[in-house]
């Protein structure tokens, strides 16, 4: 069974898109209350475009176009509502599953699929300004939050956040999920990160399922609880909430890099894909479990609330047909992508020539020349 929710969630929507902001999120309402029209249809749109995308990038997974893919599905409004909140000088920490995070910052969705697809390294280059301040993938669970736990520190050491100067200082969001919320890493990288006050956001996606493992069995408290034996402030969010998202992760990454330290979101939310397309959920999660989530579903929910303040039929209709041109645009660039370049293997692996890497190379050119001609 999942914990109940803490008094204090934070929730504006109710699942049935009604406006009913809980005792929580009364200090959340002006944030919300200053949302134009076109920014709550923007939300929208992220969260509708994403999933096309994500259904595709599985589909063609299925189809032998990528070796794997981690889907977003149920996840969408955590990761909209924290992207949106970010400002543009500050820095994305993400894991494998945030999509949206990454494409809303200026990735390209195609870079996400060379990476699935075994292209790449990494999938793109984060000190590219067109990929605003976003990291690559991470896979090795928690990691990333080390990674942003420095360069957090980097910022306090250099003097690029907590100047008093909002629209430079720098903060940094970094995510991951309740599984990851149990690896030492993430633990260090809160101790560093409170000892230094660096300008950091944890951001956890509480989706209930770290692979076939609940979260009741991770942890016998709320997980954004955790944070507290490290001095850090920490809240609760309805995760399939993109206002509350938003507005949370606003007002923590403004207190971060103001100078008030590290601070701790856990969103609830509900992986209502697979983990991977290697996962197989219906060996360890019920029908009922799925059917209860699923009317909780963040677009719907979202999309009752706008259909209440006015939105058009015209809207909706573009919206599902921009999310099907996009889809379309990925399948077709992803069918066009070839094979792997052998030299990409040999590339980002030392930041300087290697001789290591020199030798490698030339055993697999020479061991691909013996195949020529009838050589074994």
């Amino acid at each position: 069974m999942t914990p109940p929710d803490d008094p204090a969630l934070v929730r504006v929507l109710a699942a049935d898109g009604t406006f009913a902001p809980t005792p929580g999120a009364e200090r959340y309402l002006p944030l919300i209350d200053a949302l134009a029209d076109s920014e709550l249809e923007t939300f929208y749109r992220d969260m509708v475009v994403v999933r096309a995308f994500d259904r595709q990038a599985t589909n063609l997974q299925r189809q032998g176009q990528l070796a794997l893919w981690p889907p977003s599905f149920g996840q969408e409004a955590a990761q909209v509502g924290s992207a949106r909140a970010a400002r543009p000088q500050d820095h994305l920490f993400p894991s494998y599953r945030e999509h949206v995070v990454c494409t809303i910052r200026g990735v390209d969705p195609i870079d996400i699929i060379r990476l699935m697809r075994g292209l790449t390294h990494g999938g793109w280059d984060p000190t590219d300004p067109k990929n605003g301040n976003t990291r690559i993938y991470t896979l090795v669970l928690g990691s990333q939050t080390l990674h942003a736990a420095g360069f957090g520190m980097g910022l306090v050491f250099d003097k690029r956040t907590a100047t008093g100067d909002p629209e430079k200082d720098e903060a940094l969001i970094v995510y991951y999920g309740d599984g990851s919320s149990s690896q030492g890493d993430v633990h260090e990288a809160m101790v560093f990160a409170a000892s230094y006050r660096a300008p950091q956001v944890f951001f956890l996606q509480n989706n209930h399922w770290a692979i076939s493992v609940p979260v009741s069995t991770q942890s016998r408290t709320p997980l954004f609880q955790r944070a507290a034996g490290y001095g850090m402030p920490s809240i609760q969010v309805d995760g399939n909430d993109v206002l509350a998202s938003y507005a949370v992760t606003k007002t923590a990454l403004d207190e971060a890099r103001a100078g008030g330290g590290p601070r701790a979101i856990e969103a609830l939310t509900y992986r209502m894909g697979a983990h991977t397309t290697s996962d197989d959920p219906t060996k360890y999660r019920t029908s009922d479990e799925e059917e209860s989530w699923a009317r909780r579903d963040p677009i719907a929910r979202m999309h009752a609330y706008l259909r209440a303040r006015g939105a058009s039929d015209e809207f909706f209709a573009g919206v599902e047909e921009d999310a099907a041109a996009y889809a379309d645009d990925v399948r077709i660039r992803t069918n066009a992508l070839g094979d792997l370049d052998r030299e990409v293997m040999f590339g980002h692996v030392y930041s300087e020539p290697h001789p290591l890497i020199d030798e490698q190379r030339r055993w697999l050119a020479d061991y691909e020349a013996s195949f020529e001609g009838g050589k074994a």
